[in-house]
């Protein structure tokens, strides 16, 4: 059951065509920190971010966490996003952003579906903070338990009996 539910959450991004809407701020570095800002991205990948409701300085953004998400698909980890755009060009980001089928609790139909203006932009804005922060561990398969602190998503159903 848990799986059909993540199966319906990872639908196929409609495509996305040249007059698709995008941000527009006075520099491209400006609409990537809006994005981040508005699109959820600190939540997972700003260490302590939800838990304090954003009270996390600019400075820590975007490093990433050892804190996993832990359901049907094993666990995952946020990525440090300074790391990630560091070995990469803005193309190939701008790519794996537009064809990435990952892991839960990423939003990747959202992220395929934004504009490249606004892929690119989201680029400009990470490559323009500091190198800083230690990767994200590897992400487990199922069946395996996190030796870091995790989320459990697993479905729960009240009056279930409890699946092991």
């Amino acid at each position: 059951m848990a799986a059909a539910a993540l199966t319906a959450c990872q639908r196929p991004a409609a495509p996305v065509s040249a007059e698709t809407p995008h941000v527009l701020a006075a520099t491209d570095v400006a609409a990537g920190r809006y994005l981040v800002m508005t699109g959820g991205c600190n939540d997972c990948h700003t260490p302590n971010y939800a838990r304090t409701g954003g009270k996390v300085p600019e400075t820590e953004w975007l490093k990433g966490q050892a804190v996993g998400y832990h359901g049907a698909w094993g666990t995952s980890y946020p990525n440090n996003l300074r790391r990630t755009v560091a070995g990469m060009t803005e193309d190939a980001f701008v790519e794996m952003l537009s064809t990435r089928e990952g892991l839960p609790p990423m939003p990747w139909p959202s992220v395929r579906a934004m504009a490249e203006a606004d892929k690119r932009a989201l680029y400009r804005y990470i490559k323009s903070l500091p190198l800083e922060g230690d990767p994200a561990p590897m992400a487990l398969p199922p069946g395996q338990t996190p030796a870091t602190p995790y989320e459990d998503m697993t479905m729960r159903v009240p009056g279930a009996p409890a699946q092991g």
